[in-house]
Parts: C-alpha cells; sequence; structure tokens
C-alpha cells in the first residue's frame, strides 16, 4: 500500500458550527455567491472537478446541481461526514464521491484522473506553507486547458486592518503582513497556522504548470465573515455593499483591498 502522509485536522473542532457560523451567515451567503460566479464561468456541465478542502459539502453540492461530477476532499473526518449527509440528503448524491483525504495527498489521486478542473475555497489553501508542491500535484491532475480556481485569504484587507487598528489591536490588524503566517484558534485546543501569500507570489508558484487566466477580489465593500453582526444590524447597507463588490472585486487596485482572492489559472499544454 503507498503511504499516505499524516495530516492532522484541526478543523474537525469546528465542523458542527461551521454552518452556522459562516456558510448560513449573510456575509457568508454573500461571499460565496461571488465565489461561484467565477468558478461558474471556468467549469462546465459533464466535467470531472476535483474539489480540495470541501468542508460541509456546499460547493460540491452546487456543482452537482450544475451537472459536474464531483470528487470532493477534505482532511477533516468530522467535516466529510457533514458533506456526505447533505449530499445524501439532496437530488444529486450519485454525482459527488466524497472522500476524507488532504491536500497533500493529492499525489496518490493521479490514477483517477484526468480532472477537468480543481477548485478550491475560502481559504484551505491558506493553511499550507508550500504551495510550489501543491501545483505539481495538481498539474499532474489535470488536463491541459483545464481550469483551477482558487480562493484564498488575500494579502491586504482593509476592513480588518481599520477594525482592529481602532480596538488597539495592531499586531492582529496587520497579521497578514508576518512572513511566517499567523496562528488561528479555532477552538480550544485547535489551531492552524495561516499564511498570506500575495497574488504575484500565487502566479510564480503555479507557472511552472499554469497561466494566471484572471483574478478578483472578494469581500472589499462586504466586511469580513466576524463583523456579520454589522450585517445583520444594517441588513440595506449590506445588499448594497454586495451589489458594488461585484465591481470593486474586478476593478485593478480595489481588488487586492479584498478580504479574499479568487484566481482562475488555466493549464499549460503538457
Amino acid at each position: 500500500m503507498e503511504h499516505l502522509i499524516q495530516v492532522s485536522a484541526p478543523f474537525n473542532a469546528i465542523a458542527a458550527t461551521y454552518d452556522d457560523s459562516f456558510s448560513n451567515s449573510s456575509i457568508g451567503r454573500v461571499q460565496r455567491d461571488l465565489v461561484w460566479v467565477e468558478a461558474d464561468r471556468a467549469f462546465r456541465t459533464g466535467q470531472h472537478v476535483l474539489e480540495i478542502n470541501c468542508g460541509t459539502g456546499i460547493d460540491a453540492l452546487h456543482f452537482a446541481s450544475r451537472g459536474l461530477n464531483v470528487l470532493a476532499c477534505d482532511s477533516a473526518p468530522a467535516m466529510i461526514e457533514v458533506a456526505r449527509r447533505r449530499l445524501n440528503a439532496s437530488a444529486f448524491p450519485q454525482a459527488v464521491d466524497v472522500r476524507c483525504l488532504a491536500i497533500e495527498q493529492l499525489g496518490t489521486l493521479e490514477s483517477e484522473g484526468p480532472f477537468n478542473g480543481v477548485f478550491s475555497n475560502f481559504a484551505g489553501l491558506n493553511c499550507l506553507y508550500d504551495l510550489n508542491s501543491v501545483a505539481r500535484d495538481m498539474a499532474r491532475l489535470v488536463t491541459p486547458g483545464g481550469k483551477v480556481v482558487l480562493c484564498l485569504f488575500g494579502r491586504i484587507c482593509v476592513w480588518e486592518i481599520i477594525f482592529y487598528t481602532i480596538r488597539g489591536h495592531f499586531r492582529r490588524g496587520f497579521r497578514r503582513f508576518r512572513r511566517h503566517g499567523a496562528v488561528a484558534v479555532l477552538a480550544p485546543g485547535s489551531q492552524v497556522v495561516v499564511h498570506y501569500p500575495s497574488v504575484r507570489e500565487l502566479r510564480r508558484m503555479f507557472a511552472p504548470y499554469f497561466r494566471l487566466e484572471r483574478w478578483r477580489g472578494v469581500g472589499i465593500s462586504v466586511p469580513p465573515s466576524y463583523l456579520e453582526g454589522l450585517a445583520v444590524a444594517f441588513p440595506r447597507l449590506l445588499r448594497f455593499a454586495a451589489g458594488i463588490d461585484a465591481w470593486f472585486g474586478q476593478c485593478p487596485g480595489f481588488r487586492a483591498l479584498a478580504d479574499h482572492v479568487v484566481l482562475t489559472f488555466e493549464r499549460s499544454d503538457a
């Protein structure tokens, strides 16, 4: 049997509450819809797509509803259990293969490819330091011309800088600039180191195998999810912010100030 890397699963600690705290929140829904705009542009009906750090399966179910076949993977068994229950209760249980597999183990899927594309949403890749090896593994799995859509935390989030600076938490407000990443506490006894590569760094890491086709920001006028209380208190303001975020996210200069960035790569010819 091929040896698999042993990977911890800190996100087990928040699997039961993730949808209530983020996915079903006003801000979470707005941000996810903006990411789906890019993913729906990249992937077509009938394609075979690999989703990494799939979480609770919301994105996989969206793709299945559009006629895609999905292999959805996550390193956290508890997240996979939530995703499996969601998909089994849906109208598309046969369209998605849910599997407990870490990003570091992508190379073990080579015999199950090729895939027409890869999708990673909401910062799963920020939890890895070495994305060069991830790009190399993806290149072995994706057909030439295939798309890779990645949503990561951005390097500069204006909302975050202002929010924490006003409260005197300067280190937290500027944590995305730390060279060796910042520790994020998910729950008592469960934490992960989060890294914040720039778009330029991501382009360079994927350049040997992929061409950056386009990128956009998500969460410029719309605040980060930890400001959900603000969104609930001012729903009309959130709707207005959501409407202009789509424009800001594509505007050079502004898009670099977002909570998340969404990059669409195309697999270079082999």
